[in-house]
């Protein structure tokens, strides 16, 4: 049952506050020098880099550009990714973590850069970035992350004992001039220099496969062919993963947003906890006021508690209220993020014996400086440009410390889940089901799935997902059905909303 201050739906901000251009739809083959696959923030970013540079450039997208991750992110522009420099160091040492750092603190000044050389109205500002805790037991970590910042020779920090936002503490940490931004703004001046250029730009095209070799191909699902000398696949889980084994090598979380105006005013800052469950806080501009972004409940995809979402709301609404109060809420939304077993991203080439197709992912939810790091790290690749981070983001590493564990962990977890989910019987019967409600139920011997829209109109679909075979779960909170294995997501009526998987679910009746 929704909250009566909530939407029914969600739908971000980002998304209802612009409008985004329009384009057609691939209809015939196509050569280029470079094609990047994926229409958000890498992609695009990637397609103007390479495009000032003098290439051809043709980007594809299977819907709308920035309607996917992009359009659904809190648009923090920071090097600072919650508590993760001390443990770079202690697994990875000073040096690999100072690239770390640097490369996405390059990407930020870029950002800033961009943004007052071509005055892109984007409603950037400049914030402070705080790490708070009120947990005795994480103090320990915040303090050792501050040393991390010492060490590695961040400047504009600090340790704080008390900050402004009304939520208990004992302490914060804070890295001064980090930024924020309405990011579609942002990407949508880039997509309009970027056509400028002569970049083309398909939406509605689906790749679907790639063939290898010195001029790979991209094809597309109505059958058509895209040629080009190098390819970037940026979508944000790799759709293309016969050599990379990608969803074997990440985990898929996803976290929730509420936009809200609120009764106390927000000082400004953008603010993180250190423990669980997490909590996010942040403003942006809305018709002339502010509105608050309060975020978090990160969890795994598919794994949720009591299979019920939209409690992560609901926590998220009682934090609101405690902390500045609420006086509307008029968006909420989530979204879903990669991680890679040593939480930093996968960018460069797709494979030791691939050197022109390139990929990136796993930004572990701090896409806006490492989506922007990632396009000028394979832009400087397919240019033939020196890039001192290749080495830090080499996409075929693989770490003895902490991967191995990892990797057994997770596809330990994986195998159980594909098990669990084959002997489950569900209860549940179709014509229980009220509106807005869905569930897995039993079909003539088989579980699928059920969701029974505001119309009255039952949708059944196979809920096998298509990937490698996992039972999904039903979504409460976002009318999805979630896969526990490897984090692709379905609508209710069995569109492919999330990665890996590429194919749409098996529509198996719709009623009255």
């Amino acid at each position: 049952m929704t909250s009566n201050a909530m939407p029914q739906f969600p739908e971000p901000y980002w998304l209802q506050s612009v409008d985004l251009p329009t384009f057609p739809k691939l209809e015939g083959d196509l050569d280029v020098e470079v094609a990047v696959i994926g229409g958000g923030m890498t992609g695009i970013t990637s397609a103007y880099l390479l495009a000032k540079e003098g290439k051809k450039v043709a980007l594809i997208e299977a819907g709308r550009v920035l309607t996917g991750t992009t359009g659904h992110t809190t648009a923090k522009v920071t090097a600072q990714h919650g508590i993760i420099y001390d443990e770079l160091i202690s697994h990875f040492g000073k040096e690999k973590t100072q690239a770390y750092y640097q490369a996405n603190n390059e990407a930020l000044q870029f950002i800033k850069n961009l943004v007052k050389e071509q005055q892109i109205d984007c409603d950037f500002s400049e914030q402070d970035a705080y790490i708070y805790t009120n947990s005795d037991q994480e103090m320990q970590k915040l303090i050792s992350e501050y040393d991390a910042y010492e060490k590695l020779g961040i400047k504009d920090i600090g340790y704080l004992k008390s900050i402004e936002i009304p939520v208990e503490h004992k302490a914060a940490i804070v890295m001064r001039n980090q930024a924020q931004f309405h990011p579609l703004k942002y990407l949508k001046h880039l997509v309009e220099e970027f056509t400028k250029m002569g970049g083309q730009i398909y939406e509605n095209t689906t790749a679907v496969d790639i063939e290898e070799g010195d001029e790979p191909r991209i094809t597309t699902r109505s059958g058509h062919k895209v040629g080009c000398q190098h390819m970037i696949v940026s979508t944000h889980y790799p759709f293309y993963d016969v050599k990379g084994f990608y969803f074997s090598r990440m985990t898929i979380s996803r976290s929730y947003a509420l936009a809200v105006k609120t009764e106390k005013e927000f000082p400004g800052g953008m603010y993180i906890n250190a423990e669980t469950p997490s909590r996010s806080l942040r403003y942006t501009d809305w018709n002339g006021e502010k509105i608050v972004i309060f975020g978090g409940h990160e969890h795994q995809t598919g794994k949720n508690v009591n299979d019920n979402t939209f409690e992560y709301y609901e926590a998220l609404e009682a934090f609101a209220n405690e902390t500045f109060g609420i006086k509307e809420i008029p968006y909420r939304w989530s979204a879903q993020d990669p991680t890679t077993l040593d939480k930093i991203p996968f960018v460069g080439r797709y494979s030791p014996t691939i050197s022109n197709i390139f990929v990136a992912t796993g930004y572990r939810k701090w896409g806006m400086t490492n989506s922007t790091n990632a396009a000028r790290l394979m832009t400087d690749l397919i240019i033939g440009r020196e890039n001192p981070y290749e080495g830090v983001f080499d996409p075929n590493r693989f770490n003895a410390d902490p991967d191995v564990k990892k990797f057994l962990s997770i596809n330990a977890s994986v195998a159980k889940e594909l098990i669990k989910g084959k002997l489950e019987q569900p209860s549940t019967q179709p014509e229980t089901l009220k509106k807005n409600e869905g569930a897995p139920i039993m079909l003539n011997g088989q579980r699928a799935g059920a969701y029974r829209d505001e119309n009255g109109q039952l949708h059944i679909v196979d809920t096998t997902c298509t990937h490698m075979g996992c039972e999904l779960k039903w979504n409460n909170g976002e009318r999805s059905w979630d896969c526990p294995c490897h984090g692709s997501r379905f609508s209710y009526k069995g569109e492919v909303l999330d990665g890996p998987a590429e194919i749409p679910l098996k529509r198996l009746s719709e009623e009255a």
